[in-house]
């Protein structure tokens, strides 16, 4: 399998030289269908239009391909990259997300119980150090450590909605046909 941390170290570079921010790479769909996910945004937007993603994904080919070039592809296998930004109900990976998005609701995931809980749903309440809190929903506030949190992601609620408008909406209310 390859390492994601060498992977990250190759992609990093590339996305901050086009001004993007990485939020996540991760491979998933193991020997079948292999697909290196890489994650990124607009530090001003927080999001990414189709042409920055095909700009990322061509910056990550053409790295990778300079690397398998000469003997030292990070991937020895076939594989499927996929450049997105990381949507409404984004996945929260660093710990400076938990403080941007905090008023939001979450799903954490923690990687052993604290409290007798493995999963946190509630309100993001910031982070202080590298601590973060969620005020569970019936429950209390959590705070728990930022490395115990395995997976998170907002939850899509009106107030996400409303605070992740679309950089443009020009065209959707229209409708292509093609014959074929």
């Amino acid at each position: 399998m390859a390492d994601l941390a060498t992977i990250t170290a190759l992609i990093e570079p590339e996305a901050e030289a086009l001004g993007f921010a990485l939020v996540r790479v991760k491979m998933f769909g193991g020997q079948s269908d292999p697909t290196l996910q890489v994650m990124a945004e607009r530090p001003d937007t927080r999001q990414l239009t189709i042409d920055d993603c095909a700009e990322l994904s061509r910056r990550i080919s053409d790295r990778f391909d300079a690397l398998e070039e000469v003997g030292r592809d990070p991937i020895e296998h076939a594989y499927r990259l996929e450049v997105s930004s990381p949507g409404i109900d984004r996945p929260l990976t660093r710990l400076q997300d938990f403080a941007d998005w905090q008023g939001h609701e979450a799903r954490v995931t923690l990687s052993e119980q604290v409290d007798g809980r493995k999963q946190l749903n509630g309100i993001l309440m910031g982070i202080e150090g590298d601590q973060v809190t969620v005020d569970v929903r019936k429950h209390q506030p959590m705070t728990v450590p930022f490395h115990k949190i395995s997976d998170a992601k907002l939850v899509i609620t009106d107030a996400l909605i409303a605070a992740t408008q679309p950089l443009s909406a020009e065209g959707a209310d229209r409708i292509i046909e093609q014959e074929g």
